[in-house]
């Protein structure tokens, strides 16, 4: 059985808190994998502006 882990994250753009890479080196220290990213949030012109980072990891 598998447990998940739902991050939000402002990714791209010089005011986004933190990389991609630094999230996902940090969960998977933590024993998480990284199964995908999705965009969550969108601004007037399509382009996404804030993602959900999804983590899995066995129970």
């Amino acid at each position: 059985m598998y447990e998940y882990k739902f991050v939000e994250a402002n990714l791209g753009g010089w005011l986004s808190d933190s990389t991609y890479q630094e999230i996902i080196n940090e969960h998977a220290k933590k024993g998480w994998k990284f199964v995908q990213v999705l965009p969550i949030s969108y601004n007037g012109h399509g382009k996404p502006t804030k993602h959900e980072i999804i983590f899995e990891r066995l129970v």
